[in-house]
């Protein structure tokens, strides 16, 4: 298997029941302890693997050639894909962290935050910034709503928006809002929704209530098969691989900068509503220095 293919993760789990039914013992121990653990895979290095598993480094490298892969990081990628369409408890993804040393937590981290950034500065990814920036340019008001982790996130977006652009309307903050924001909006209005699997019940309610109202859409998530993704103008989907406990927000980010920066790009007025502001804050003593 050439690097890049992937497969479905039942293709995946059938592959490493083969090896663990035919393949040499060593071999087959391996893949039988990782049937019940793909994450493993996904999220591991091979030493970290090999440590987990207690097998040396050779047997998890011999395990990605075994599965018909060039080397271990195309095997690693193509469970991480295959991964991203199901719901991994985070207490799964913590457990993937136990007793594996510093070194290779932060190596592990340092790999998957490079991936995810050099898959997000793709040309598609251009593509797709650039048409978000006109759909939220040309909107009579934008709101972005996200929860629990992805309220940060929603929060920079609606933040920043709202500095350069009129109409960014301001983060809702409080519970029960952003039934009552969204419920007025209409076909002039774009909602931003950031949220991932597990996916919010309070985000994929704001987007039934928008599809309602006849306002847009911009969904901000994993997968296009995702809730939030029914219905959207636009899905902007957002590598998330990593070790982590949760799925690496750093993307989303990332993302809201690029869309903004897009916007200031084209837009004459950003700059004397950003410098008003600053002028703003710093004369009521919101700045120090």
């Amino acid at each position: 298997m050439a690097d890049g293919q992937t497969g479905t993760l039942k293709t995946l789990t059938d592959k490493l029941r083969t090896l663990s039914q035919e393949g040499a013992p060593q071999l087959a121990t391996l893949a039988g302890w990782l049937l019940d653990r793909p994450h493993e895979l996904a999220f591991q290095s091979v030493r970290g693997l090999a440590s987990e598993a207690q097998v040396n480094s050779n047997t998890v490298v011999r395990l990605a050639h075994g599965l018909g892969f060039d080397g271990y990081e195309a095997c690693r990628a193509a469970f991480q894909e295959a991964l991203r369409g199901t719901t991994l408890a985070y207490s799964a993804r913590a457990a993937a962290l136990r007793n594996r040393d510093d070194e290779d937590v932060f190596d592990s981290v340092r790999a998957a935050a490079l991936s995810n950034v050099e898959a997000l500065f793709s040309p598609e990814m251009n593509r797709l910034a650039c048409e978000a920036a006109a759909i939220l340019g040309t909107a009579r008001s934008v709101h972005c709503v996200g929860v629990r982790s992805c309220y940060g996130a929603a929060h920079y977006f609606a933040y920043l928006g709202r500095m350069a652009f009129p109409n960014f309307a301001p983060p809702v903050t409080v519970p029960g809002a952003i039934m009552d924001t969204i419920s007025e909006t209409g076909p002039e209005d774009v909602l931003v929704a950031i949220t991932f699997s597990y996916y919010s019940a309070e985000v994929v309610r704001a987007c039934e209530i928008a599809r309602d109202c006849g306002a847009r859409i911009i969904a901000l998530t994993d997968s296009y098969a995702a809730p939030i993704a029914e219905g959207a103008e636009l899905v902007v989907p957002l590598p998330m691989s990593g070790p982590q406990i949760m799925p690496s927000q750093m993307s989303a980010i990332l993302v809201a900068e690029l869309i903004l920066a897009e916007m200031a790009a084209r837009s004459d007025a950003a700059t004397d509503r950003i410098q008003g502001f600053e002028a703003r804050i710093r004369r009521l003593g919101g700045y120090i220095g």
